[in-house]
Parts: structure tokens; sequence; C-alpha cells
């Protein structure tokens, strides 16, 4: 053996919920439980962001769980526990040596060193799916800089009335600023543009869906943008001729409730629960011979998805 510390499986989850944003070995042991068994691809740093926060929505969805909200409450750690083991010590010294990782189901710990291919291969993906959102912002950036007098107009004037704006008058203003939207609050790679077009797309294919039928929908929406064979940009994707019902017959542009924006952010954030679809359709209405040749992945609500 490399080691001689105790490699007994324990469960040392605190009874606190889990949530993003949390620090300390509660997250460490989230993280570990989650990279055994393939659903966490990043690294152990006892920090609950974004890449911890969907992977337990992942997992909480295919598991079956009531609740998939990130959210790491007694039922997600009862399953965490039940499906998953957790070394501790073992963990403990991979972190202190440095490395990325810290232990994957089906490998003696004895003989570990690292993540196996096909785990790197599908992290691989998973960047460059990033790298290409990440190239959406600069078209959206000179889309938006295109027409700069409206910022102008609402701009200009604000320095000659704030010597004479009462206090309370002031403190309305400043409020109303910050309660503006902006890119920063936008997943990577997206603009309030997008989140707003796809928001009308999911609301106007699947506002009587469930709720992760219309994450689903924006899912799709978004791996057909990372695929070559579709257009780049979401209202390219949106607009294709004959894609998506919503378009041809107006309700695209119904206005979208905050359930459907809330579906696509979190679609963007990486949630999908169609693994990977490229197309979807309900078989109850579908008239296209064509959509019933493609390989289906799973059926959420009415729709069937399919690669």
């Amino acid at each position: 053996m490399i080691f001689t510390m105790n490699t007994k499986n324990t469960e040392a989850f605190s009874n606190q919920v889990i949530q993003r944003g949390a620090v300390g070995d509660d997250v460490i042991e989230l993280q570990a439980r989650l990279q055994y068994n393939g659903y966490y691809h990043g690294k152990i740093d006892g920090v609950y962001g974004w890449g911890t926060y969907w992977s337990v929505r992942n997992f909480q969805h295919d598991f079956g769980l009531k609740e998939v909200d990130g959210l790491v409450g007694e039922e997600t750690k009862n399953m965490l526990k039940r499906s998953t083991k957790y070394y501790r010590d073992f963990v403990m010294q991979q972190l202190k040596q440095g490395k990325d990782f810290s232990h994957y189901g089906g490998v003696p710990l004895d003989i570990q060193t690292g993540p196996s291919e096909a785990m790197r291969a599908k992290f691989r993906q998973q960047v460059e799916a990033k790298r290409k959102r990440a190239k959406a912002p600069k078209q959206t950036e000179q889309t938006d800089k295109q027409d700069p007098k409206p910022k102008k107009q609402q701009q200009d004037p604000q320095p000659k009335k704030q010597k004479q704006q009462p206090k309370k008058q002031q403190q309305q203003t400043a409020n109303e600023k910050k309660s503006q939207p902006t890119a920063v609050n936008m997943p990577s790679g997206f603009s309030q543009n997008d989140l707003q077009l796809m928001a009308n797309a999911v609301y106007g294919e699947a506002r009587g869906e469930p709720y992760i039928g219309q994450v689903a929908v924006a899912a799709v929406i978004l791996n057909r943008i990372e695929s070559p064979s579709f257009p780049n940009t979401v209202s390219g994707v949106i607009f294709e001729p004959g894609a998506f019902t919503a378009v041809a017959d107006g309700q695209i542009w119904l206005t979208p409730n905050e359930t459907a924006k809330k579906a696509v952010l979190d679609a963007m954030n990486g949630w999908d629960p169609t693994e990977n679809a490229m197309y979807y359709f309900n078989p109850n209405t579908a008239t296209s011979a064509w959509i019933w040749t493609r390989p289906q992945i799973k059926q959420i609500g009415k729709h069937i998805f399919c690669e």
C-alpha cells in the first residue's frame, strides 16, 4: 500500500443544509462524494460555487429526489451516503498534495492517481462548450453599442439635477440604478437580450409543461448553439426557418412569466435534463414523419427529446 492512513468509509456531514455560497468541510465531502460517482469534475476546494451547484442538481434529478433545487438537505445527503463512499483521511491527503481530485468509485485507493480518461474526455467537452458560449458576449456588446444615444439622453440631464434633488429623490434615483439589470448578473456568454428571447421561446413552446420540461426546451436551444450543424447565436437558432412552432404561429411574442425566465437561467448555468438533445416533439401532435426517425433519449412531460 502506498499509504497507511485510515481508509474506513466515513459519514461526516453536519446537520446544516448545504447551499451555494457555503464553504468548509461539508462542501469538501459533498464535492468528493459527487466526484466519486462522476457528477463533479471540478477542483475539490470546499467552496460551493456554480460547478458544485449544477452537479448537485444533476444528481438530484438522476436519482429521483423530490426537490431538484441544489439545496443539500437530509434527503440529498442520505442518497449521497447510500450511493457513494467518503474516505476523509484519503481526501484530505490529496488536498494537501495539491491534487485537483479526491477519489473515484471502482478504483482502489492505493492505485488512484487522477480521473479516468472517460472522465477527462467528458470534462474537456464541458470546457469546450463554455468556450463556445464565451464568444457570444462580443457579438452582443457590438449590437448594444451601435446606438448609444438612449444612454446619453438618460445620463446628460442627471448632473444638472443632482444638486437640486432632495435626499429622498436622490435615494430613489440610486435605487433605480441598482435595480437595472447588468451583464454581471448574467451567466457568462449571454446577454439580457438572450435571456428575454429564450424566455419568449420557452414560454411559447412549453408553458404548459412541468418546470423541468421548460428547462429542457431551453437546453435544446443551447445545445444547438454549441453544435456546428446549427446557427451559433440564440436568435439564429430560434428564428431558423421551421425550427420552432412558437415562431411559426406567433406565440414567440407572448409575454413570458418568471418561471420561463428562471428555466432559461437554469439551462444557461448548465442544467441539461435532456442529456444533450438536439430535437424534441410532442408525439400527440407531431405531423413530421422525419422526427420519429431521430434516436430518442427520453420523455419529459409531453415532449420526447432526441439526438
